[in-house]
Order: structure tokens, then sequence, then C-alpha cells
């Protein structure tokens, strides 16, 4: 699967905001325990977008999200395929099952 992941940053709009958008990303957001409560991707365009509607407040919120990491991807059908393989071998709380 490639690269890893980045270092974990805390989950709050100042760290979503340093993200850079020019791939496609995978995503895992993590409670305070490091455990990975859901998996997500974003293309290029939408990253901060779909990242800040995690927040508290928003649509999606991911109720005790504490910290995130990101994995840059050539294309979204790259991540797309990477983040099946994560949700099924790593069951996130928040991700719905297929």
């Amino acid at each position: 699967m490639g690269k890893r992941f980045s270092q974990k940053k805390k989950f709050n709009k100042t760290n979503i905001e340093k993200i850079p958008e020019d791939k496609p990303i995978i995503y895992k957001i993590k409670n305070l325990k490091g455990e990975n409560i859901y998996t997500g991707i974003a293309g290029k365009s939408r990253i901060k977008d779909r990242l800040k509607e995690h927040l508290l407040g928003n649509k999606d919120v991911i109720l005790g999200a504490k910290s995130f990491s990101i994995k840059q991807k050539t294309s979204i059908e790259d991540a797309k395929l990477e983040e099946k393989i994560i949700i099924k071998k790593e069951n996130p709380k928040y991700n719905q099952q297929e």
C-alpha cells in the first residue's frame, strides 16, 4: 500500500488548514486511546472541507475524535481501494460496514 500515514495531529481547524491539497488523501480519525474510529477519503479539491465536516457542530461529526493522520494518493481510485482495505482490517466504529 505504499507510503505510511502522516504523524498524527490534533483534530482541529488549525491543523486541517495545513493539509496539502495537491493529491487525493485517505484519512484516519482516532480517539483518545489512538484507536481508528473513522477512515475516509477526500479528493484534492475537497480535503479541508471534508475533514471540517467531521468537527463538532458539523453535519458528519465524529464523536470522540482527538487526532487524525493522512496519506496522499496518486488517484481517487487508489484512495478508495485502500480505504476499503483499511475499513475491513481495522473496523472503525463510525464506518458503515457493507
